[in-house]
């Protein structure tokens, strides 16, 4: 759903850095994944069809948050 965000916090050496993936228009969706050492973000259409990928190291990943939206009903999906 529109509005949907995922936030990764990475170990970056010294410091930390945050990123974020929004779903940012009406019908795509957040996923996530993680394969082979492997954290993988994904921004993908009703269809299916992958907008925008982040990937990065498992052994980097502190901390991953998913975000979703409200839902009107009060339902979450």
């Amino acid at each position: 759903m529109k509005g949907d965000r995922v936030e990764i916090v990475v170990d970056a050496g010294d410091t930390t850095r945050t990123y974020e993936v929004v779903a940012s228009r009406a019908g795509r969706r957040v996923e996530t994944a993680v394969r082979r050492g492997v954290v993988e973000v994904s921004e993908v259409t009703r269809n299916g069809t992958v907008v925008r990928t982040a990937r990065f190291m498992a052994t980097r990943v502190l901390a991953l948050v998913e975000q979703p939206v409200p839902r009107e009903d009060g339902s979450e999906q």
